[in-house]
C-alpha cells in the first residue's frame, strides 16, 4: 500500500456526465483524451482546479483500470465552494485535473484482510478499491463499513448490497445515525465503536479509512488500543491533516 511512482500530473478532462443520485450527492463523470498517459492506484484522489480558486479535492470513485474518471461529490446551494465546483463541471465543459494525489491507496493486491470504513462521501474511495479487488478476484476477507447521518445519505447502498450478495468474500456493514437501534452522537463515535467491536484479534488485518479528520483520528486512537499495529492503518488525513506532536 503505496503511492508508488505516479507523481501527479495537469490534465484537461471533458465533462461527460453530470447526475444528481441523491438529496445532496452529484456523480460526475470525467474523459480524459490522454487517459493511457494516466496513471493511478486504487484509492487515490485527485484536485479540481477552477480559476480563481485553490484546488478543490475529491476521492476517484472509479478504479485504474476504467476508462472514465468518476467522482461523488457532496453540494448543496448553501455549501457556496462546494456548488461553486458543481456549476463549474457542466456536461460538455473542459475542467483542469491535477492527479494522481494520495498515500492510502493499493499499488498492488494486498496479503491480508481488509477493513474499510467510510463516513459519507468517502465510500467514494473505497468504490475504487473495492472495484479494483473485484476485477484482481482478491480471495481475502473484505469488511465495509460506511456511516452515515440519515438512511438517504447512504447515496449508493444498493450498490454495497448488490457486492455482498455477488462476492462471496465481502461483508457490508451500514451504520445509519438515526435508526432505531442506534444512537447517532454527530462526533462519528457510533461508526468508530461499530467497527471496533466487530473483531477481537486486530493484527492480522489491515486498515483503511476515510472520512472527516476526526473520525479518522478516533477510529485510529481505538484500533491501536484494540492491537492493530500502527503501520497497518492507512488514510489520506494522516497525511493532509498531520496531528500536532
Amino acid at each position: 500500500m503505496a503511492a508508488g511512482e505516479n507523481a501527479p500530473n495537469t490534465f484537461q478532462a471533458k465533462v461527460v456526465d453530470l447526475r444528481s443520485i441523491s438529496h445532496d450527492v452529484y456523480r460526475v463523470e470525467l474523459e480524459l483524451p490522454r487517459r493511457r498517459e494516466l496513471e493511478f492506484h486504487a484509492g487515490q484522489y485527485l484536485a479540481v482546479i477552477l480559476p480563481g480558486a485553490g484546488p478543490c479535492y475529491f476521492s476517484i470513485a472509479s478504479s485504474p483500470d476504467q476508462e472514465h474518471l468518476e467522482l461523488h461529490i457532496q453540494a448543496t446551494p448553501e455549501w457556496v465552494s462546494a456548488q461553486r465546483v458543481i456549476d463549474a463541471l457542466e456536461s460538455g465543459h473542459l475542467v483542469t485535473l491535477q492527479l494522481p494525489n494520495g498515500k492510502a491507496c493499493l499499488a498492488a493486491v494486498p496479503e491480508k484482510p481488509l477493513v474499510l470504513v467510510a463516513a459519507g462521501t468517502g465510500f467514494a474511495q473505497m468504490k475504487s478499491i473495492l472495484d479494483y479487488l473485484q476485477a484482481t478476484n482478491f480471495s481475502e476477507r473484505v469488511t465495509l463499513y460506511w456511516g452515515v447521518r440519515r438512511p438517504e445519505d447512504m447515496y449508493l447502498r444498493a450498490m454495497a448490497d448488490q457486492w455482498q450478495a455477488q462476492w462471496s468474500q465481502f461483508t457490508f456493514v451500514p451504520v445509519v445515525g438515526d435508526s432505531e437501534d442506534n444512537d447517532w452522537s454527530g462526533h462519528h463515535d457510533q461508526l468508530v465503536r461499530r467497527v471496533v467491536r466487530s473483531r477481537s484479534d486486530w493484527t492480522r488485518v489491515a486498515v483503511i479509512a476515510s472520512g472527516s479528520p476526526t473520525m479518522v483520528y478516533t477510529l485510529m486512537d481505538a484500533l491501536l488500543e484494540a492491537g492493530l499495529p500502527p503501520e497497518a492503518f492507512y488514510s489520506d488525513v494522516l497525511e493532509y491533516a498531520p496531528r500536532a506532536g
